[in-house]
């Protein structure tokens, strides 16, 4: 056997890369990667492969949190794994018990969020669910095997693999020549993965998670750049085919302009948008248009809404495209990579890459073993300072603190923030209530559960932990009408402190189940491409018993009951998902609809009034004259059922006009809605085409 191995190895490195990376999968060898989130050292995965076999110990820890668990596979012929075995937990530490069984021609297999056979799985290709990045590995040496470079993937879809660049690293006297690929397919955004000359995986990027052969750390921020500017590249394209540039005046008729102030809808009214600002807003009229001097939009008696606002996002160049497509315009990013985020930030302004606006905060953190990544660390008061005074020199608008910051700092941090005309938010810091924070400070409590945490902790007990997640299970027990919650409630309501939600992030990580559709996304998990919908079907908490579960189910039905209490009270609520495809935030606000506001009173809290608290309302939050061109059309009457928000067919941006239906369709979507009717001719001036758009939606283009 290991003479075959060795011969089939010396065979390998003869032939072309693509052909070498196929070509391994029966020999005997070891792989090793570090795993890095935001920049540091989070987790490893070590893979033993012998004979056609491979053993993967997977693991990170990372903010008192991370999945860790073995994967065992076996290869059959095309480097396809005939059997995939995972178990272990996940990231909060629900149970992993995976597996896929290949023999003859059918497959069965079994996953937290599926199960199923199929009767010909003969060069199909299973996606593991709860895989470590290695997964990588294995799906790139089978595309690569296929002569197609694509194969059909079990439970359905398919992934195709792209060559993009090769690149020379050094080390300590050592040398790798590595081929960079992308796969395409699982999920909204690709895949990359890099081999070297042997075939042997060298680095990944999957989630925004770096994995990097371990030995070569020090190349990490190399490695980093390659990817992001390879997947920049990918998207710089997709904003030249998907954001259209309207030379002429574009004309949105026949539509019901949503006023998020009054809560209420205009009567049937035309909207005009030149150069990106809006021109005109007139009474519509039966007289006949003229797509000659302008474009025609076709409303159709829909309704056209301001941009909504999500409050709590973590940007990632790969949501800009989906955030547009659910009519999201402008989003508060509550903490990120500075250098990368400002970048973005930058390619956005200037039309390179597609995207809402942001609002950045300023997020720091104490350094502890449990401190999160990203932002500013800092070890002393005095630095903490020093972070709030560069964030105000960059433009941030808030600063967040987290779990780790001293509590005692907090005080001198918020008045030099506050004279600096910068707001302060963030998570409770360790053994810190609400009430002590407001005193010290704070502007603004960041999530339901840290809120809920001052309530349902013992004093010793430490929030940096996954306990904070965990702990919400007791909420099924809490009073609200108890003196301690009243006395907080009374607190924010005296101090104006206003609560950034995040029930749809606490929906999914409470509700969601094994095999069972979570309801955050029940109304779009069908549109979602394989890996996505997959990927929201499991269980996030550690359950262990019938009893548990309907404590958690209990729990959250309590959050929901503290939102209405908090409205009831007068608490202004900031409606945000802490997620990054766009998906959940519509689900944001059929909970604040089924918190007991009603859906216009919802919607004019995510446009105008959230427009209004962060100081954007002379330019964004509503629809007139003057203001920038920043809105949605969509076909149904989301001031009577909020869900109709879902169906954007036309978003306005500025200068750029989207159409979602396009978007979903570049990102493996299943688009919602189809494409209004449009009248006349639309010149792109960023590529030089010229596209014809016609009354049913369908467009022509042709070289200028």
């Amino acid at each position: 056997m290991l003479t075959r191995n060795l011969v089939c190895f010396a065979f390998a490195v003869l032939i072309t890369s693509g052909q070498a990376v196929a070509a391994l999968a029966c020999e005997r060898f070891s792989e090793e990667l570090t795993i890095f989130s935001e920049e540091m050292p989070a987790g490893r995965v070590i893979a033993h492969t012998a004979d056609c076999n491979a053993e993967v110990d997977f693991v990170i820890d990372q903010n008192g949190r991370g999945p860790q668990h073995i994967e065992h596979i076996v290869y059959g012929t095309g480097k396809l794994p005939i059997e995939y075995s995972i178990r272990g937990t996940s990231d909060f530490g629900g149970k992993v018990e995976e597996w896929f069984s290949s023999r003859g021609n059918a497959a069965s297999w079994q996953s937290q969020a599926d199960s199923g056979r199929v009767a010909d799985a003969r060069g199909r290709l299973y996606l593991a669910k709860d895989s470590s990045p290695y997964s990588l590995a294995v799906y790139g040496r089978a595309l690569l095997a296929s002569k197609s470079h694509m194969l059909a993937t079990i439970p359905d879809g398919e992934l195709r693999i792209t060559e993009l660049r090769q690149l020379r690293l050094a080390n300590s006297g050592r040398s790798e020549l590595i081929t960079f690929y992308r796969i395409d397919g699982r999920d909204t955004a690709p895949d990359y993965i890099a081999f070297d000359r042997r075939g042997r995986v060298f680095a990944t990027l999957a989630d925004q998670i770096l994995s990097l052969r371990t030995g070569w750390e020090a190349q990490a921020p190399l490695l980093r750049t390659t990817f992001d500017a390879l997947n920049h590249a990918r998207l710089e394209q997709l904003q030249k085919r998907l954001g259209h540039i309207v030379e002429r005046p574009i004309r949105i008729h026949n539509v019901r302009i949503f006023d998020g102030a009054a809560r209420r809808l205009s009567d049937l009214s035309d909207v005009v948008v030149k150069d990106g600002r809006i021109a005109a807003v007139l009474p519509s009229t039966d007289r006949p248009l003229d797509p000659a001097a302008e474009i025609v939009v076709e409303g159709n008696g829909g309704v056209l809404v301001p941009g909504l606002n999500d409050m709590h996002a973590h940007y990632a160049e790969d949501f800009g495209l989906l955030y547009l497509a659910a009519g999201i315009t402008t989003v508060r990013d509550m903490g990120n990579d500075n250098s990368r985020l400002l970048k973005t930030v930058a390619d956005i302004r200037t039309g390179a890459l597609a995207g809402p606006d942001i609002v950045y905060n300023g997020f720091i953190e104490g350094k502890s073993p449990y401190s999160a990544s990203g932002g500013i660390l800092v070890d002393d008061l005095a630095s903490a300072l020093e972070a709030v005074r560069w964030y105000k020199a960059h433009g941030y608008w808030q600063i967040k603190l987290y779990n780790s910051f001293h509590a005692e700092w907090v005080k001198p941090v918020a008045a030099l923030a506050h004279s600096l005309h910068m707001g302060v938010t963030g998570h409770m810091p360790a053994f810190a209530t609400p009430d002590q924070m407001i005193d010290a400070g704070y502007d603004e409590i960041t999530h339901s559960n840290q809120l809920m945490l001052g309530w349902l902790l013992k004093p010793q007990e430490d929030a940096r932990t996954a306990l904070r997640a965990t702990a919400m299970e007791r909420a099924a027990d809490l009073d609200l009408s108890s003196p301690n919650v009243m006395a907080t409630i009374d607190h924010m309501r005296r101090k104006d402190i206003p609560l950034d939600t995040t029930l749809s992030i606490r929906e999914q990580l409470m509700m969601s189940r094994a095999g069972e559709t979570p309801p955050t996304f029940a109304a779009v998990i069908d549109h979602f491409p394989i890996g996505l919908r997959r990927k929201v079907r499991q269980t996030w908490m550690p359950i262990h018993s019938a009893e548990e579960d309907a404590r958690y189910k209990k729990a959250f039905a309590k959050i929901i009951d503290m939102i209405r209490l908090l409205h009831k009270n007068g608490i202004r609520l900031l409606p945000g998902t802490d997620d990054g495809e766009g998906f959940a935030f519509d689900r944001e606000l059929e909970l604040y609809v089924a918190a007991g506001m009603t859906p216009a009173e919802t919607l004019g809290n995510a446009t105008f009034a959230m427009a209004r608290y962060m100081e954007r309302d002379r330019d964004h939050g509503s629809i007139a004259v003057g203001k920038i061109a920043d809105m949605f059309l969509v076909e149904g009457d989301p001031t009577q059922d909020i869900s109709a928000v879902r169906r954007p067919t036309l978003v306005v941006k500025g200068r750029y006009h989207y159409f979602p239906d396009e978007i979903y369709a570049a990102l493996h979507v299943k688009p919602f809605a189809a494409r209004p009717r449009i009248f006349g001719e639309m010149t792109r001036c960023s590529n030089r085409i010229r596209c014809l758009l016609t009354i049913g939606g369908s467009t022509s283009c042709a070289r200028k």
